[in-house]
């Protein structure tokens, strides 16, 4: 979420229904501070050899820092304060960090089953301990992903599991759909992403059939997307090429994403924009096959419209 974030791990794409195709991505170093251009966001090295680290926020430690959640295990309510700590190797609250997009840490918690999802800005105290309040009405064992970037250190996305007391009724994963709704709002997506290489994946934003062509800035860009693997809650923060204000880039219809991805699999997506003062989530199913199956499809496909080779 920032733009000292490097481009490694976890990275995403895009196929079956939508015809867009993922596999393992390559680490991009890190940006300078102040370059606007894309400010794409993951975190942990590449993987794909079996030496690199996993994705970000498989790991509650990583980076010589650690997630502490003070209370890991809570009661089904739909206003709970979360309080947690980022450790330093000797055990010490982190106090001082490298704002990114207008905030110092951004909180995602999600359900194991994805069906609940939550972006929200916890708050600092003196003593190193971040407190947000959380509608955890719905019981479950829930990923807290903490991305931030150390004052001095490279951006990390640490994840802690949380469980909510209750009765659980896990909720099978939709199915994947080229468009996504939300409060009237249609988000469709669009794209080809190639295997191993960063390729752009356009979402665009339309409202009672008509496009939205005044997005409003939502903490520094138009548009925030995570995605998470269904298999594991692999973690991946994207933010869309160009800002607002840059004289070059369009607030909508489209937001245009920089993308790669580490495998075949379900892959749930979480696009956040802000639109008359409101954000929105909209959020989407993707299946991605293999590299395999992505060449098998494309040649059938090029054989029925006549134009294959």
């Amino acid at each position: 979420m920032n733009a000292t974030t490097k481009f490694a791990g976890f990275t995403l794409g895009l196929a079956a229904v939508f015809g867009i195709a993922l596999a393992t991505g390559a680490a991009l170093g890190p940006e300078p501070a102040d370059t606007p251009a894309h400010d794409t966001h993951a975190t942990g090295p590449a993987t794909g050899s079996g030496t690199e680290e996993p994705p970000g926020g498989l790991l509650v430690t990583s980076g010589g820092y650690t997630l502490s959640l003070d209370t890991p295990q809570t009661a089904a309510a739909p206003n709970t304060r979360l309080r947690f700590r980022i450790l330093d190797q000797q055990g010490a609250p982190v106090t001082r960090y490298v704002r990114s997009h207008d905030k110092d840490l951004h909180l995602i918690v999600v359900r194991r089953d994805m069906s609940a999802f939550q972006h929200v800005h916890p708050v600092l105290d003196g003593k190193g301990t971040w407190s947000v309040p959380l509608d955890l009405t719905r019981a479950g064992d829930y990923r807290v992903f903490a991305d931030f970037t150390p004052d001095g250190g490279e951006n990390l996305t640490l994840g802690a599991d949380l469980r909510v007391a209750g009765a659980y009724d896990p909720r099978p994963l939709p199915v994947a759909a080229r468009t996504a709704t939300v409060n009237g709002y249609t988000v469709s997506l669009d794209g080809a992403i190639t295997p191993g290489r960063s390729a752009q994946v356009t979402l665009s934003v339309s409202k009672d059939g008509k496009p939205v062509t005044d997005l409003q800035p939502y903490l520094g860009a138009y548009g925030h997307l995570v995605a998470l693997r269904a298999a594991d809650l692999a973690y991946l923060h994207v933010h869309p090429e160009g800002h607002p204000g840059d004289g070059v880039t369009p607030a909508g219809p489209g937001i245009t994403f920089a993308m790669t991805a580490p495998s075949a699999g379900d892959y749930r997506l979480f696009l956040d924009f802000q639109h008359e003062g409101v954000v929105r989530t909209a959020e989407f199913t993707v299946s991605v096959p293999s590299g395999d199956a992505q060449t098998a499809e494309q040649a059938e496909h090029g054989a029925n419209t006549g134009h294959g080779h």
